[in-house]
């Protein structure tokens, strides 16, 4: 059946797009009415495959198509059902608070108890924030060399509900940054002091006797694995919103704005190779790690996250390759699920970009200051999220919301966040195996006998010899 419609799909697609391109280039003239009836007559099929299919990407990525046919064939249709991306984002904004919460108070209170880590809790979180800090800078550099955001004129209808900004002085941005009252902070969104008050009720937790610590690290653990569900369930109305946000933004833009994504793409994919060959590759050289046979090892796990867009479907694999590549298992069981948490080197590099890009669609002036002050709200708020298809979503909303820059240019992003999130999950997963490599070697418990002989195939015995 799928097989069946699947052909159909590529014939329908074929023939709308051969019409459409056969008049624009004025080789055949074809009817306007015949070429909607056509592109619809496609879109149709491809909203019945996405509906036997029920896979969250490729009903994302069809909605995109049918909210830019939307936008591009009844504009005023595009501008009034705006509506459904506020309600999408309404919903994704209740889970910033208690997912930030959860997840940096138990990265803290699990995580990083020195004590009971010693010297490779502190090795980790050095490594971690080092390098995490580069993807940020670079993240940076790209956005501001490529300007993918430039050129897309903010409608007036979407600013018009912009709050007045007032200039502050370094005083006044460091007092903003401490809570006065937590339940103020979650209402108004304010994720920088949302931050603060989950580190230091992290910090206070951990000071706790163990056994009083745990039970209030397993509840919390706890409420993070209902945000998440909660986030999953949020997600289902996401190719609703993309849709709607896409075919407004066509309604009031017009189709060239798909050139802006298309540019983001590219920038966040050649500032991910610049990333691998500038950082990456020099650490692996300077901790004596032969780069062959480590992209050999962990091949098969990147595969997975690269697929399935989830650093957490390619664990079990990837700390199974990094012990047989010579990492110790008690380095791996640490490293490995800490840098989960806190080393998602892909996904800080794109937040960094993102958020650059939204300043530039909405016409928002970013200093070199704010973007280094940005830089520092994101190495905080992008610790203790896990790395789940499209968390970064939440992150990055929290962020531009705290610099006062409107929402919908991100609406935009999730009409290609699934291309964006194979690179960056890879990325991820290959920095937390380079992670516990170089830990193990820095501790100097890095097997080298066995890390040369890892992708050395050894001949399957024959009945004689068993």
């Amino acid at each position: 059946m799928k097989s069946k419609i699947t052909i159909i799909n590529i014939i329908l697609v074929t023939i709308a797009a051969l019409a459409t391109v056969l008049n624009n280039y004025n080789i055949v003239a074809v009817p306007d009415t015949l070429l909607i009836t056509l592109r619809w007559a496609a879109l149709a099929g491809l909203i019945v495959f996405a509906v036997i299919k029920r896979n969250l990407t490729t009903s994302i990525l069809i909605s995109m198509l049918v909210g830019t046919e939307i936008g591009y064939d009844f504009p005023t249709i595009g501008k009034e059902i705006h509506f459904l991306r506020q309600i999408f984002l309404q919903m994704i904004k209740t889970v910033i608070a208690p997912l930030l919460f959860a997840t940096l108070v138990t990265g803290i209170a699990g995580h990083s108890d020195l004590k009971q880590v010693g010297r490779m809790g502190w090795k980790s979180l050095l490594y971690f924030e080092v390098v995490t800090t580069f993807a940020l800078l670079i993240g940076l550099f790209f956005a501001n060399w490529f300007k993918p955001g430039e050129g897309i004129i903010p409608p007036a209808a979407l600013n018009a509900t912009l709050p007045e900004t007032h200039q502050q002085t370094w005083q006044d941005i460091v007092l903003h940054s401490f809570p006065e009252n937590i339940a103020k902070s979650i209402y108004h969104g304010e994720v920088l002091q949302i931050v603060v008050f989950s580190v230091l009720f992290g910090i206070s937790l951990a000071l706790l006797p163990v056994a009083k610590k745990q039970k209030m690290v397993e509840g919390i653990e706890l409420l993070a694995e209902v945000m998440f569900k909660f986030t999953k369930i949020i997600m289902l109305f996401a190719p609703i919103g993309v849709g709607a946000a896409i075919a407004e933004t066509v309604g009031h833009m017009g189709i060239d704005v798909l050139k802006n994504l298309a540019l983001l793409l590219a920038t966040l994919y050649c500032a991910l190779i610049v990333f691998v060959l500038i950082i990456f590759v020099p650490i692996a050289l300077f901790a004596k790690i032969p780069i062959v046979k480590f992209a050999k090892a962990i091949f098969e796990p990147v595969s997975i996250a690269f697929a399935t867009t989830s650093s957490e479907s390619a664990l079990p694999k990837a700390m199974e390759k990094m012990e047989k590549f010579g990492v110790p298992r008690h380095i791996v069981s640490f490293v490995m699920p800490t840098g989960y948490s806190f080393n998602l080197d892909g996904s800080t590099l794109y937040l960094a970009l993102a958020a650059v890009f939204v300043a530039q669609a909405t016409g928002t002036e970013m200093t070199v200051g704010h973007q280094l002050t940005m830089v520092l709200l994101l190495m905080l708020t992008s610790k203790g999220v896990a790395g789940i298809p499209r968390a970064t979503l939440v992150i990055l909303l929290g962020a531009i919301a705290n610099f006062g820059m409107p929402e919908w240019p991100v609406l935009l992003i999730m009409g290609i966040d699934e291309l964006m999130d194979m690179a960056r999950t890879s990325i991820n997963v290959t920095g937390n195996c380079l992670a516990t490599a170089v830990v193990a070697r820095w501790e100097g418990e890095l097997d080298d006998t066995k890390m040369h002989a890892s992708d050395i195939v050894l001949p399957k015995k024959s009945p004689a010899d068993i």
